[in-house]
């Protein structure tokens, strides 16, 4: 008789994991929309390397901003920015460093900024966005 695979998923466990992917996902395309609408240029989404992943990459006038998105569901968890810890922030920045050494043109190097968006969805489905700007420094 073959034995369960210890790292298989059980159905919750899928159904969770991929209810987190849906809404990270809207809240990523929630959170472009409302940059886009604020004048931003939205230039990469997703941008990942061994490092880390990136959730929004976007210009903000002359800023080169690199953007993460924590979405939630109700306030059970606390403020979707905590998720941001010290870890999180290091692998951003190594991130970041790697998406500027390939997108460099040998030029100089724009000023760059690290933010937070937090998004808030209602029972009801509405969408509450805060940004927080320059949450952290490199």
């Amino acid at each position: 008789m073959d034995e369960p695979d210890p790292q298989a998923q059980t159905r919750p466990e899928r159904e969770r994991s991929s209810a987190r992917r849906e809404l990270g996902d809207g809240g990523e395309e929630i959170v472009a929309v409302h940059l886009q609408r604020l004048g931003w240029s939205i230039l990469d989404r997703n941008f990942r390397c061994p490092h880390g992943e990136i959730d929004l990459i976007a210009k903000d006038g002359e800023a080169l901003v690199f953007v993460e998105v924590k979405a939630r569901r109700g306030r059970a968890h606390g403020a979707p920015a905590e998720a941001v810890d010290a870890r999180k922030r290091s692998r951003m920045l190594k991130t970041a460093s790697a998406y500027l050494a390939q997108r460099s043109a040998g030029g100089a190097e724009p000023a760059c900024r690290f933010d937070v968006a937090e998004v808030r969805m209602d029972p009801d489905g509405r969408a509450t966005v805060r940004l927080i700007r320059s949450a952290f420094g490199a």
